[in-house]
């Protein structure tokens, strides 16, 4: 078993779309505006590779959730990478918004940005 397809609540699917892959530096698996569904996968992987959905937030159950979160400051995915600082440095310099700088806990080096969708989201460096 494992993981092909997840989602993530967004106020717009086409706005997060183009701030997932040109600013954090997703890969689009799916694009179909028409229907307003966009699905993002993890650069340079291969066929079969899982899915993030950017899931209209038009459904209560979905903008309920995502607004929960939000204002109680909770990411609403976390995505790993090697270096949280380095991507910490790339993603401001993008002028993406960050709640505060990097901090370390015993589970390792995290950072929380504003996706400007809806979301919270956290990088984490294990």
């Amino acid at each position: 078993m494992r993981l092909k397809m997840c989602s993530i609540h967004v106020q717009d699917p086409a706005t997060a779309h183009t701030f997932y892959t040109d600013t954090l530096g997703f890969e689009t698996l799916m694009a179909m505006p028409e229907y307003n569904l966009f699905i993002v996968k993890d650069p340079g992987a291969g066929a079969g590779a899982a899915g993030l959905l950017l899931e209209p937030s038009d459904n209560p159950i979905g903008a309920n959730y995502m607004n929960a979160l939000h204002n109680a400051g909770l990411p609403a995915i976390v995505f790993g990478v090697p270096d949280v600082q380095a991507e910490y440095q790339r993603l401001l310099a993008a002028g993406v918004s960050f709640r505060g700088e990097p901090t370390e806990d015993p589970s390792g080096i995290s950072a929380v940005f504003d996706d400007g969708c809806g979301n919270y989201v956290q990088l984490h460096q294990d």
